[in-house]
């Protein structure tokens, strides 16, 4: 397993940024009640109380450029604006394939689906990749597609499954598993199968069983709308690929490992903030503390799939309805401190 470089959790939007200075020696952070690292420490534009960037929940990646505002002083924070739930509107905005039958786009012959996936349930032992299976509930299923929505409007990013290659980033031969730094493991052809299935069930409108939530302190995150059992196939990590050369002091905070190659100039990342699906809006966790450890609830693969390199996010046990979706950012890397996260 690698994970990320760098994947932080996404806030919802504000409405101003921030500003910040500190020259007053005895501001502190109200958080860990320490003065140190002044220039991390942000000055609430409403009360002139402290926080460090790295105290707060989520944490600050940088120092915002406008007005910022405490957490005791946002305590009423703006819910973003719910995607209309209307079939039509949903249908275009994750670009679903037509069928002659509009009203049945999404309502498809579940006996088929069922049969299809039955036959990939094979024994953990053998560690091979399950599809995710829908909700059967086709209204639930618009509700699901519908917070994604949301919250991706919210953010102002296009929904996207796939990697895009944009001129100026890395081009599309860039992305090549040979480079990777001790080799990358190969994605195997009946879990390939797996894989195309569940971006199949997508393109028809038949997500996976998740749901976009709205939290006053971690911002959008997801949660699972029914069980899902260890080894699912969540989702893949989608977003423009380009070289991490060009990206090491980009603030963005969801940027994802997709190449670690030999020769560090050819490394690569995924960046989700213009084009992205539903993997940008899962948290992390503390993986410093045991209660942090016991959230993870998924873990970040990378693979050779068909000669491209690519990153999946599978269940590593099983997922009760209800529960939040959590992986480790650094897993075995630990390349980002994350003991600052909830």
């Amino acid at each position: 397993m690698v994970s990320p470089l760098r994947r932080r959790r996404i806030p919802a939007p504000k409405k101003q940024s921030t500003t910040f200075n500190n020259n007053d020696d005895d501001v502190v952070c109200q958080k860990c009640n320490s003065g140190k690292s002044p220039t991390k420490l942000l000055l609430c534009d409403n009360c002139d109380n402290g926080y460090h960037l790295f105290c707060l929940t989520p944490i600050l990646p940088s120092v915002p450029k406008s007005s910022w505002f405490c957490p005791s002083c946002s305590h009423n924070p703006k819910i973003p604006k719910s995607f209309p739930l209307v079939q039509t509107k949903i249908i275009d905005f994750f670009k679903i394939q037509r069928t002659s039958d509009a009203s049945q786009i999404l309502n498809h012959d579940s006996k088929k689906k069922r049969k299809r996936s039955s036959s990939l349930v094979v024994s953990k032992k053998k560690r091979k990749l399950l599809a995710f299976v829908p909700n059967d509930d086709l209204k639930r299923r618009l509700e699901q597609m519908a917070s994604l929505a949301t919250a991706l409007t919210a953010t102002k990013t296009e929904f996207s499954n796939e990697l895009t290659y944009m001129p100026g980033m890395a081009p599309r031969d860039a992305n090549s598993p040979v480079l990777e730094r001790g080799g990358m493991q190969v994605l195997s052809k009946e879990d390939t199968e797996t894989l195309n299935l569940c971006r199949s069930m997508m393109e028809r409108g038949e997500c996976p069983p998740l749901m976009v939530v709205y939290d006053p302190v971690e911002g959008f995150t997801i949660e699972a709308d029914k069980s899902i059992k260890d080894l699912t196939i969540i989702t893949e990590y989608v977003g423009d690929v380009d070289f991490l050369k060009n990206r090491e002091h980009d603030d963005g905070d969801s940027i994802m490992t997709l190449l670690s190659a030999s020769n560090p100039s050819q490394s690569l990342v995924i960046c989700p903030d213009k084009r992205s699906n539903i993997a940008r809006f899962i948290n992390g966790i503390n993986n410093h503390t045991p209660e942090g450890k016991k959230k993870q609830n998924l873990k970040c693969v990378r693979y050779n799939v068909d000669g491209e390199c690519r990153v999946l996010l599978i269940a590593n046990r099983d997922i009760a309805k209800g529960e939040r979706l959590y992986y480790d950012y650094n897993g075995l890397e630990h390349e980002y401190p994350t003991e600052h996260f909830v």
